[in-house]
């Protein structure tokens, strides 16, 4: 099978191709395109938001499956410039989705208001309050009408030892500030990419024979975070406390203090419970997912060793 991987300069297209290096099989094939290449790196160029082109390089390529990790994700700036957000978010999607390739498409959590304290299913109602979360709802409508079976994920709280993030903005800001605030009343579950990316893989080596799914039925969409439950705040002193575990000799000693949503200046607003309901996805392919503070341990160990040398 020849596998397309979009975004992949992003969090979750680099850990798919740690990933990918990884497969020890000869019937996977791997292809990373982004709209630029980084030097050093085997990139494609490819700018999805052009049908024209989505249609020649699958051709050419032979691709059986997408894997769409390509998203406008700056949610501040999207409200700002929605026509824009809706162009990657929704209309490249629609591009992927005519070329006849299988589709894995990420989502997000904030399709939802984020606005209830149970865990958010599948199926219940989606009702996003930001330009982003309205792109990325109009995404998952499109792909569904031109290509019902579809594999949609969504996920939360996204972080990765590539790219910038809330782990990597944490560490920089408590090497910075002797005191940092945090909101506490914003509730979700962090998710570490290379979990997500291994899921993903999982589900193209079982669920995939060339470029249709083997049981129609599974078709649709899953939710996917790490398990667990916590705060931005707790997130950060998780953080903290795991990054002094692996740097004795020169740890954080900034005071992380717990602030509510109102005294931090959102430009946009922020979902208060964004916690995703996995049942669907480990029921439907058997996967294992890690508790949080472990995933993030493992990321760190993974930031550590680069910072060391």
């Amino acid at each position: 099978m020849h596998i397309l991987i979009t975004g992949a300069n992003g969090q979750l297209g680099n850990e798919m191709r740690v990933l990918a290096a990884q497969q020890d099989t000869d019937s996977l094939h791997f292809h990373f395109a982004d709209i630029v290449a980084p030097e050093g790196v085997v990139t494609d160029i490819l700018d999805i938001t052009d049908p024209k082109a989505v249609q020649t390089y699958v051709a050419e390529k032979h691709i059986d499956i997408i894997v769409n990790c390509a998203a406008y994700t700056n949610v501040d700036r999207a409200e700002e410039d929605e026509p824009m957000a809706l162009k990657l978010n929704a209309d490249a999607v629609a591009n992927l989705a005519r070329t006849g390739a299988a589709i894995i498409h990420v989502s997000t959590d904030y399709v939802f208001a984020g606005e209830g304290w149970i865990p958010c299913k599948e199926d219940e109602p989606v009702a996003p309050r930001t330009a982003y979360g309205r792109t990325k709802l109009a995404g998952e409508e499109v792909l569904m009408q031109i290509c019902p079976q579809a594999i949609i994920l969504r996920t939360a709280w996204l972080y990765s030892a590539y790219g910038n993030n809330f782990v990597k903005t944490m560490i920089r800001l408590g090497k910075e500030r002797d005191t940092l605030g945090v909101v506490f009343d914003q509730v979700g579950t962090p998710t570490y990419a290379a979990d997500l990316a291994q899921a993903i893989i999982q589900i193209i080596k079982t669920q995939y024979d060339g470029n249709r799914l083997k049981d129609l039925s599974v078709a649709g969409i899953y939710h996917f975070t790490n398990e667990g439950v916590c705060s931005w705040f707790d997130f950060t002193y998780a953080i903290h406390e795991q990054y002094n575990l692996l740097h004795p000799d020169a740890p954080i000693t900034c005071k992380v203090n717990p602030i509510l949503s109102t005294a931090y200046q959102y430009k946009t607003p922020r979902p208060h419970y964004s916690v995703l309901d996995k049942s669907k996805i480990k029921a439907t392919f058997n996967i294992q997912i890690p508790y949080w503070t472990e995933a993030l341990w493992r990321c760190m160990n993974v930031l550590g060793v680069e910072s060391r040398r």
